[in-house]
């Protein structure tokens, strides 16, 4: 991996100690996406490592909702790639395949177009971040009902101590900073 690219992107990660509740660090991504030549060298890192890693070819990007909206569509663009949207349930319009998963608190929903993609493409999903894998994890299963094939869950910043990869497995799973 570029180095000073990678550098580049992890000086514009900040953290805020007790951030949403005691105890929690929180990684900011602002600063990252304040910064066109940092957003831009995170967009191409990713993007070579999909290269590497794929040589056989990735059919989309879906981008979790909604920090995986601000990376899905311009690292899809930098590998001439479409970029397929997976939502909070009631956000997409027509029909669509859902999933509930659990959450600390509760449960949630994700959902997509029906039609989003047909059976045995090749699809990356991308977060901003990867915690306790719940999200990406639902987004598997979600993207398994269309009968797609999950080739890797990318994120920018991996919170390590939270095991979200254990999760994951056996989809592969990539991060340009781990935490």
């Amino acid at each position: 991996m570029a180095e000073p690219e990678l550098q580049q992107v992890a000086r514009r990660i900040r953290s805020f100690p007790d951030f949403p509740v005691p105890g929690v660090l929180f990684r900011d991504i602002s600063p990252l996406l304040k910064d066109p030549d940092s957003f831009r060298a995170a967009i191409r890192l990713l993007a070579r490592h999909l290269q590497a890693a794929h040589p056989g070819g990735i059919d989309y990007i879906a981008g979790l909702d909604s920090r995986g909206f601000l990376f899905g569509p311009s690292l899809a663009q930098e590998l001439g790639l479409g970029c397929v949207l997976i939502r909070k349930r009631g956000k997409l319009p027509g029909p669509t395949v859902a999933v509930a998963y659990a959450l600390e608190y509760g449960q949630a929903e994700l959902e997509i177009q029906s039609d989003a993609l047909e059976p045995g493409q090749k699809v990356v999903i991308v977060d901003d971040l990867l915690a306790t894998g719940g999200t990406m994890r639902a987004a598997c299963e979600l993207l398994g009902r269309l009968r797609a094939e999950v080739l890797e869950c990318v994120s920018l910043v991996e919170l390590t101590a939270l095991q979200g990869r254990e999760r994951l497995r056996p989809v592969p799973v990539f991060s340009l900073l781990q935490y």
